[in-house]
Parts: structure tokens; C-alpha cells; sequence
């Protein structure tokens, strides 16, 4: 699994006994080179020749890296590896999305069928293809009310009226990731950045007012939008980089609160990155009454690849991997492309 905070590559490695148990075996996040990290952070300007040889050599690293963990954890064989790959584009309103990360080229490294391509069917079928996290959620993680992942984005799935649903909420690392890189860092550790900074209700009260927070689930966020329209919105301000911060925080928590109080939300499973930003994690807390459970080390860092495991578990015995109440595709369908070992 790789997200688009670009946090590094996520391997899980994972035993489906059936469609509700599991057990994560070795799990390990292996970091991006700053070369690889700003070839993918900026892959979305590159000529379209660029971007087909960057597919290629970016599946040839993933192969790579996972013939170099089963080597490490002396894994001899596995039934398949599912790779999310690095999404570059996302507008399914045009029917169009693009994760790379070649899954012949996988194949053709680590010697393991692979699957891969998970969310195109889904988007020509009238889906955003997104969120696909919420069959594990449903199937994985049924005891909560609610799961919630933070990582480049905030993300919910729940169970209404005996149907699964999910969207995205709103930007999570992908922003505090943007500015803390404008003061050195690589991220906010423990919000510590944000937490120097005055917020500037103004700036809040308009990203509050992007269209995106009135529409109606099934709905998605992608780079583009971060650029076209957040980004956009918070570089008018002429503030310090701690005020966007903690602007952009207070931001998040307020998307996050209302979601939280509009579906009457009374405990939640929240995993991702952002668990681990402290500051958001306590004014998160003091904002809503919903329980807040977090769960160990494995699962904070590694259920997106755990149960993108589990699309592929899915996808390798024909079974529904993407509903339709979810994504709002015209059917729920069974999706990602196989690709045999050669």
C-alpha cells in the first residue's frame, strides 16, 4: 500500500483464514527514497512517456521490495501479492482514474502472481472507485459503529439501514504534510508545528465553504482537488506556515465533528497516520462525544494494505470486493486485474 501522503510502502503480510478472520503475520513500511518521493509527488506534470516508463520502474521497486521482505521474513510462497499502486489521477466525475505501478513488472520481480488495478472497473461502472477500504470494514471490523482512516485524507466507512457506505471527509496529511515540508520536516510529529501557530477563522470559514463539504456521499478527494481548490483557497492568506497549520487543523477537526454528529456516530475505529497527531487526535476528542478507539501498533500503521489484502482474497476467488452502496457504481462487482507469474 502506498497513499498519497507518500509516507513510504506499506507491507502487509497476512493470513485470511475466512471472510471475517485474520492474522497479520510481519508487516513493515519500507521509506521512499527522496528521488522516488518527488518523482511520484510530481508525476501528475510528467509528459505521458515519462509517466509509462515511471509505471514500469516504479512496479519493477515494488517487485523488488517485496522479493526483499519474503527474503527477510523467509516467506517462501505466498497465494498472491495485491499492490494498491500510487495513485496519479482521480477524477471518476470523467470517468477516469490512475494508480501506477506496473503489475507485469511486479510480477516479473518478486515472482508472485499479482492483483492490482483496483479501482478502474469500478469508475467506468459510474463509481469514484473510492473508498474500497469499507468490504473490510464491513466484513473485518463489523463490532464498530464507524471506522475511520487519516492518512493523506479522512475517510469513513459504517453500516446504515444493512447497507455499508463511505466517503471521503476531508484532507488529512496530505495537507500538514505539504507545509510541515516547507519548514524542513517531513511531517508534523504530534501536531507540535501546528500547535505554534493562531487560527485564522477566516481561512477556516472558507475552506469550510467548498462545495465539496455540501455534497452528498458517494463522493471523493483526489491531488487534483487538494491543488485546484484547497491549496488555492489557503495561499491568499498571508500568514505564517504554523497558522495555515493549525488553520488547516481547525479545518479538519470542524468536517470531522460534523460528520461524526450527523450520523450520530457513538464509537469509532480510527487508524492511518494521523492517529499519531496528537494535537488532532485531543481537540478531536474535546470536540465530539463519540468513543475514539485505536487500536494497536499493526493496525494503526497497516489495515489500508491489510485489507487491500483482502480485496485481492476476494478478487482470487471471485467474490464482491466493491459495493455499490459505497462507491456508487451501477452494481457491485468483483474488481482488480490478475496477472499471472511468467
Amino acid at each position: 500500500m502506498s497513499g498519497t501522503s507518500l509516507d513510504g510502502l506499506d507491507i502487509c503480510y497476512v493470513r485470511f483464514d475466512s471472510d471475517t478472520e485474520f492474522e497479520i503475520l510481519q508487516a513493515e513500511t519500507i521509506d521512499y527514497s527522496l528521488k522516488l518521493k518527488n518523482q511520484l509527488k510530481n508525476a501528475y506534470e510528467i509528459s505521458a512517456m515519462e509517466l509509462c516508463e515511471l509505471d514500469v520502474h516504479f512496479g519493477y521497486y515494488l517487485g523488488e521490495q517485496v522479493k526483499l521482505f519474503m527474503e527477510k521474513y523467509q516467506i517462501q510462497k505466498v497465494d498472491f501479492v495485491a499492490s494498491h499502486g500510487q495513485t496519479i489521477f482521480h477524477q471518476p466525475n470523467k470517468n477516469f482514474t490512475l494508480q501506477i505501478g506496473n503489475g507485469a513488472a511486479i510480477s516479473s520481480h518478486c515472482n508472485q502472481k499479482v492483483i492490482c488495478d483496483f479501482r478502474t472497473q469500478d469508475v467506468v461502472l459510474g463509481g469514484q472507485g473510492a473508498p474500497l477500504v469499507p468490504i473490510g470494514d464491513e466484513l473485518l471490523f463489523n463490532q464498530f459503529d464507524a471506522c475511520l482512516n487519516l492518512g493523506g485524507f479522512s475517510n469513513i466507512s459504517m453500516n446504515r439501514e444493512g447497507k455499508r457506505i463511505a466517503f471521503d471527509i476531508c484532507p488529512i496529511n496530505i495537507v500538514l504534510n505539504h507545509y510541515a515540508n516547507q519548514l524542513g520536516f517531513d511531517y508534523d510529529k504530534g501536531g507540535l508545528l501546528a500547535s505554534k501557530g493562531a487560527i485564522n477563522e477566516d481561512l477556516v470559514s472558507e475552506l469550510n465553504d467548498l462545495e465539496f463539504y455540501s455534497k452528498d456521499f458517494p463522493k471523493s478527494l483526489g491531488f487534483e482537488w487538494i491543488e485546484t481548490e484547497f491549496l488555492t483557497i489557503v495561499e491568499k492568506y498571508d500568514l505564517s506556515i504554523e497558522n495555515k497549520m493549525i488553520s488547516c487543523l481547525e479545518h479538519m477537526l470542524i468536517q470531522l465533528s460534523n460528520c461524526f454528529k450527523k450520523y450520530d456516530i457513538n464509537n469509532v475505529l480510527i487508524t492511518g497516520g494521523g492517529t499519531k497527531n496528537d494535537l488532532l487526535i485531543n481537540r478531536l476528542r474535546e470536540k465530539i462525544a463519540t468513543k475514539i478507539i485505536i487500536p494497536n501498533e499493526n493496525l494503526i500503521d497497516f489495515k489500508e494494505a491489510l485489507i487491500f489484502a483482502f480485496l485481492g482474497y476476494r478478487k482470487f476467488n471471485n467474490q464482491i470486493n466493491c459495493l455499490a452502496s459505497v462507491t456508487g457504481a451501477s452494481k457491485d462487482h468483483s474488481s482488480g486485474i490478475i496477472y499471472d507469474v511468467i
